[in-house]
Protein backbone atom coordinates (compact mmCIF):
# COMPACT_ATOMS: atom_id res chain seq x y z
CA UNK A 1 0.00 0.00 0.00
CA UNK A 2 1.57 3.15 -0.79
CA UNK A 3 1.28 6.13 1.98
CA UNK A 4 -0.55 9.00 1.83
CA UNK A 5 1.59 12.22 0.90
CA UNK A 6 3.43 13.39 3.23
CA UNK A 7 3.40 10.32 5.87
CA UNK A 8 5.97 7.33 6.11
CA UNK A 9 5.80 4.68 8.51
CA UNK A 10 8.28 5.36 11.87
CA UNK A 11 8.71 1.37 12.52
CA UNK A 12 9.06 -1.35 11.27
CA UNK A 13 6.82 -5.09 12.49
CA UNK A 14 10.08 -6.01 14.74
CA UNK A 15 10.00 -2.93 16.23
CA UNK A 16 6.51 -2.98 16.54
CA UNK A 17 6.40 -6.58 17.98
CA UNK A 18 9.13 -5.35 20.53
CA UNK A 19 7.35 -2.48 21.74
CA UNK A 20 3.78 -4.68 21.78
CA UNK A 21 6.09 -6.95 24.32
CA UNK A 22 6.16 -3.75 27.08
CA UNK A 23 2.58 -2.86 26.88
CA UNK A 24 0.83 -5.98 28.10
CA UNK A 25 0.74 -7.30 31.67
CA UNK A 26 0.22 -11.10 32.68
CA UNK A 27 -3.00 -10.21 34.40
CA UNK A 28 -4.37 -8.34 31.12
CA UNK A 29 -3.46 -11.37 29.12
CA UNK A 30 -4.90 -13.87 31.00
CA UNK A 31 -7.97 -12.24 31.46
CA UNK A 32 -8.09 -11.62 27.48
CA UNK A 33 -7.59 -15.30 27.23
CA UNK A 34 -10.22 -16.27 29.04
CA UNK A 35 -12.73 -13.76 27.69
CA UNK A 36 -11.93 -14.80 23.87
CA UNK A 37 -12.03 -18.58 24.58
CA UNK A 38 -9.09 -19.82 24.08
CA UNK A 39 -9.29 -23.21 25.52
CA UNK A 40 -9.13 -26.69 24.02
CA UNK A 41 -12.00 -27.01 21.60
CA UNK A 42 -13.41 -23.73 21.97
CA UNK A 43 -13.56 -21.43 19.30
CA UNK A 44 -10.51 -19.63 19.98
CA UNK A 45 -8.19 -21.94 20.65
CA UNK A 46 -4.50 -21.55 21.28
CA UNK A 47 -4.75 -17.49 20.66
CA UNK A 48 -1.97 -15.64 22.41
CA UNK A 49 -2.52 -12.36 24.20
CA UNK A 50 0.01 -9.89 25.42
CA UNK A 51 -3.10 -8.02 27.39
CA UNK A 52 -2.80 -4.75 25.80
CA UNK A 53 -6.01 -2.53 25.90
CA UNK A 54 -7.71 -1.73 22.24
CA UNK A 55 -7.42 2.68 22.75
CA UNK A 56 -3.71 1.54 22.41
CA UNK A 57 -3.39 -0.39 19.45
CA UNK A 58 -6.09 1.82 17.87
CA UNK A 59 -3.67 4.89 18.97
CA UNK A 60 -0.58 2.80 17.44
CA UNK A 61 -2.58 2.03 14.36
CA UNK A 62 -2.94 5.70 13.67
CA UNK A 63 0.75 6.37 14.43
CA UNK A 64 1.91 3.77 12.03
CA UNK A 65 -1.03 3.58 9.30
CA UNK A 66 1.76 4.01 6.68
CA UNK A 67 3.11 0.78 7.73
CA UNK A 68 4.41 -0.77 4.44
CA UNK A 69 2.70 -3.82 2.95
CA UNK A 70 5.38 -6.38 3.59
CA UNK A 71 5.53 -5.31 7.12
CA UNK A 72 1.99 -5.34 7.91
CA UNK A 73 1.76 -8.50 6.27
CA UNK A 74 3.93 -10.07 9.09
CA UNK A 75 1.96 -8.59 11.72
CA UNK A 76 -1.35 -9.70 10.30
CA UNK A 77 0.50 -13.27 10.05
CA UNK A 78 1.68 -13.55 13.97
CA UNK A 79 0.60 -15.86 16.14
CA UNK A 80 -0.19 -13.21 19.02
CA UNK A 81 -3.40 -11.67 18.89
CA UNK A 82 -2.51 -7.82 19.58
CA UNK A 83 -0.25 -8.04 16.50
CA UNK A 84 -3.20 -9.19 14.12
CA UNK A 85 -5.54 -6.83 15.56
CA UNK A 86 -2.92 -3.80 14.86
CA UNK A 87 -2.38 -5.36 11.15
CA UNK A 88 -6.45 -4.73 10.85
CA UNK A 89 -6.37 -1.56 12.56
CA UNK A 90 -3.98 -0.11 10.24
CA UNK A 91 -5.79 -1.19 7.43
CA UNK A 92 -9.10 0.53 8.93
CA UNK A 93 -6.71 3.57 8.94
CA UNK A 94 -5.14 3.52 5.57
CA UNK A 95 -8.77 3.05 3.70
CA UNK A 96 -10.24 5.78 5.80
CA UNK A 97 -9.19 8.61 2.84
CA UNK A 98 -7.43 6.02 0.41
CA UNK A 99 -8.08 6.45 -3.20
CA UNK A 100 -9.87 3.33 -5.56
CA UNK A 101 -6.45 1.53 -5.89
CA UNK A 102 -5.57 1.40 -2.10
CA UNK A 103 -8.97 -0.22 -1.05
CA UNK A 104 -8.72 -2.34 -3.74
CA UNK A 105 -5.12 -3.35 -2.60
CA UNK A 106 -6.67 -3.13 1.15
CA UNK A 107 -9.48 -5.64 0.04
CA UNK A 108 -7.98 -7.69 -1.52
CA UNK A 109 -5.18 -8.23 0.75
CA UNK A 110 -8.12 -8.56 3.73
CA UNK A 111 -9.38 -11.47 1.94
CA UNK A 112 -6.04 -13.35 0.98
CA UNK A 113 -5.59 -13.65 4.87
CA UNK A 114 -8.99 -14.77 6.18
CA UNK A 115 -7.69 -17.26 7.96
CA UNK A 116 -5.65 -14.89 10.34
CA UNK A 117 -8.71 -12.72 10.95
CA UNK A 118 -9.91 -15.33 13.33
CA UNK A 119 -11.52 -13.87 16.65
CA UNK A 120 -14.81 -11.76 16.67
CA UNK A 121 -13.02 -8.62 17.57
CA UNK A 122 -10.22 -8.89 15.14
CA UNK A 123 -13.88 -9.40 12.49
CA UNK A 124 -15.81 -6.68 14.07
CA UNK A 125 -12.78 -4.06 13.58
CA UNK A 126 -12.59 -4.51 10.64
CA UNK A 127 -15.06 -6.26 7.99
CA UNK A 128 -17.03 -3.11 7.72
CA UNK A 129 -15.05 -0.51 6.85
CA UNK A 130 -12.56 -2.52 4.65
CA UNK A 131 -14.74 -5.36 2.83
CA UNK A 132 -18.41 -3.21 2.76
CA UNK A 133 -15.97 0.12 2.09
CA UNK A 134 -14.96 -1.25 -0.56
CA UNK A 135 -18.36 -3.56 -1.88
CA UNK A 136 -20.49 -0.68 -1.30
CA UNK A 137 -21.02 0.15 -4.82
CA UNK A 138 -19.57 -3.03 -6.85
CA UNK A 139 -21.07 -6.82 -6.89
CA UNK A 140 -21.74 -7.91 -3.61
CA UNK A 141 -21.64 -11.65 -4.18
CA UNK A 142 -18.14 -11.82 -2.69
CA UNK A 143 -20.23 -11.91 0.39
CA UNK A 144 -22.57 -14.19 -0.44
CA UNK A 145 -19.93 -16.93 -1.09
CA UNK A 146 -18.23 -15.73 2.47
CA UNK A 147 -21.70 -16.20 4.09
CA UNK A 148 -21.71 -19.62 2.23
CA UNK A 149 -17.93 -20.60 3.79
CA UNK A 150 -17.25 -23.03 5.98
CA UNK A 151 -15.17 -20.67 7.80
CA UNK A 152 -16.89 -19.41 11.11
CA UNK A 153 -14.97 -16.14 10.59
CA UNK A 154 -15.31 -15.78 6.89
CA UNK A 155 -19.16 -16.15 7.36
CA UNK A 156 -18.93 -13.63 10.57
CA UNK A 157 -17.10 -11.21 7.77
CA UNK A 158 -20.13 -11.26 5.54
CA UNK A 159 -22.87 -10.33 7.61
CA UNK A 160 -20.64 -7.45 9.64
CA UNK A 161 -19.40 -6.04 6.35
CA UNK A 162 -23.30 -4.76 5.56
CA UNK A 163 -23.48 -2.46 8.68
CA UNK A 164 -21.20 -0.34 6.08
CA UNK A 165 -24.37 -0.21 4.02
CA UNK A 166 -26.58 0.03 6.91
CA UNK A 167 -25.26 3.57 7.55
CA UNK A 168 -26.42 4.16 4.34
CA UNK A 169 -29.99 2.95 4.51
CA UNK A 170 -29.06 0.12 1.86
CA UNK A 171 -30.63 -3.18 3.77
CA UNK A 172 -30.98 -5.60 1.29
CA UNK A 173 -28.27 -7.28 1.60
CA UNK A 174 -28.25 -7.66 5.14
CA UNK A 175 -31.78 -9.19 5.29
CA UNK A 176 -30.34 -11.47 2.59
CA UNK A 177 -27.58 -12.86 3.96
CA UNK A 178 -29.55 -13.22 7.49
CA UNK A 179 -31.85 -15.39 5.81
CA UNK A 180 -28.59 -17.84 4.31
CA UNK A 181 -27.35 -17.80 8.02
CA UNK A 182 -30.45 -18.35 9.59
CA UNK A 183 -29.32 -22.28 9.80
CA UNK A 184 -26.04 -21.27 11.30
CA UNK A 185 -25.02 -23.51 13.87
CA UNK A 186 -22.82 -21.16 15.34
CA UNK A 187 -23.71 -19.30 18.54
CA UNK A 188 -21.20 -16.04 17.48
CA UNK A 189 -23.06 -16.42 13.87
CA UNK A 190 -26.38 -15.83 15.58
CA UNK A 191 -25.31 -13.05 17.47
CA UNK A 192 -23.79 -11.09 14.86
CA UNK A 193 -26.65 -11.49 12.79
CA UNK A 194 -29.20 -10.32 15.40
CA UNK A 195 -26.93 -7.53 16.17
CA UNK A 196 -26.97 -6.48 12.27
CA UNK A 197 -30.85 -7.09 12.20
CA UNK A 198 -31.27 -4.83 15.18
CA UNK A 199 -29.22 -2.12 13.42
CA UNK A 200 -31.64 -2.37 10.38
CA UNK A 201 -34.52 -1.76 12.92
CA UNK A 202 -32.56 1.54 14.23
CA UNK A 203 -32.86 2.96 10.43
CA UNK A 204 -35.78 1.00 9.57
CA UNK A 205 -38.35 -0.24 11.75
CA UNK A 206 -40.66 -1.68 9.33
CA UNK A 207 -38.08 -3.18 7.81
CA UNK A 208 -37.27 -5.36 10.58
CA UNK A 209 -40.63 -6.29 11.26
CA UNK A 210 -41.27 -7.90 8.00
CA UNK A 211 -38.24 -9.82 8.16
CA UNK A 212 -39.41 -11.07 11.97
CA UNK A 213 -42.78 -11.46 10.50
CA UNK A 214 -41.38 -14.26 8.18
CA UNK A 215 -38.70 -16.05 10.62
CA UNK A 216 -39.21 -15.02 14.34
CA UNK A 217 -41.06 -18.24 14.88
CA UNK A 218 -37.98 -20.45 13.27
CA UNK A 219 -35.04 -18.22 13.76
CA UNK A 220 -32.04 -19.19 16.36
CA UNK A 221 -33.15 -17.90 19.67
CA UNK A 222 -30.23 -15.73 20.21
CA UNK A 223 -30.39 -14.03 17.05
CA UNK A 224 -34.00 -13.30 17.69
CA UNK A 225 -32.95 -11.70 21.17
CA UNK A 226 -30.46 -9.91 19.87
CA UNK A 227 -32.67 -8.67 16.69
CA UNK A 228 -35.07 -7.53 19.07
CA UNK A 229 -33.43 -6.15 22.24
CA UNK A 230 -34.50 -2.77 21.56
CA UNK A 231 -37.89 -3.60 21.58
CA UNK A 232 -40.56 -2.75 24.52
CA UNK A 233 -40.24 -5.54 27.42
CA UNK A 234 -43.51 -6.90 26.32
CA UNK A 235 -42.99 -6.82 22.64
CA UNK A 236 -39.94 -8.83 22.80
CA UNK A 237 -41.92 -11.43 25.46
CA UNK A 238 -44.57 -11.37 22.71
CA UNK A 239 -41.97 -12.46 19.88
CA UNK A 240 -39.94 -15.05 22.21
CA UNK A 241 -43.14 -16.88 23.37
CA UNK A 242 -44.33 -16.91 19.58
CA UNK A 243 -47.20 -14.16 20.10
CA UNK A 244 -45.89 -11.34 17.68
Amino acid sequence: MSAPDGERSLANASALQAHLRGLGTPEAAAIAARYFKTGPGQYGEGDVFLGIRVPVLRKLAREHRALPTDELVMLLRSAIHEERLLALLILVESVSKANEATKREVYDLYLAHTAHINNWDLVDSSARDVVGGYLHDKDRSPLYRLARSASLWERRIAIIATHHFIARDDFADTLAIAEILLDDRHDLIHKATGWMLREVGKRNEPALARFLRRHAATMPRTMLRYAIERYPADVRKAYLKGEA
